[in-house]
């Protein structure tokens, strides 16, 4: 599928999240201090909605029962979950946050 244009870069404030919708999947993109990292919206453990969580650290933490993910990686750090979620590339332009999404096989 490629690049996709998800949000405006001045629509994502500093340690700040939004859920974007993109081929029926739901991706958190996360800005941290001017990064912008995106993985999937739920969380493996608990099905609650990662973009709802802390973030610190480039990490965030579940709501609900406090598993961590790293948001480079979608990489679980801390129980209780056990397994990661999907981590998507994201690039910038002067205006624009793309995320990558490959097409299900």
């Amino acid at each position: 599928m490629g690049k996709i244009k998800v949000l405006n870069i001045g629509d994502l404030e500093n340690n700040q999240s939004k859920v974007v919708n993109v081929e029926d999947k739901e991706i958190a993109v996360f800005n941290v201090d001017g990064e912008f990292f995106a993985i999937d919206d739920k969380c493996s453990h608990s099905d609650e909605s990662l973009s709802e969580g802390e973030v610190y650290d480039c990490k965030v933490e579940c709501p609900a029962h406090g598993a961590e993910f790293d948001l480079k990686t979608g990489e679980v750090l801390t129980p209780p979950a056990s397994k990661g979620v999907t981590c998507y590339q994201t690039s910038t332009d002067e205006n624009s946050i793309y995320i990558e999404v490959e097409k299900d096989a």
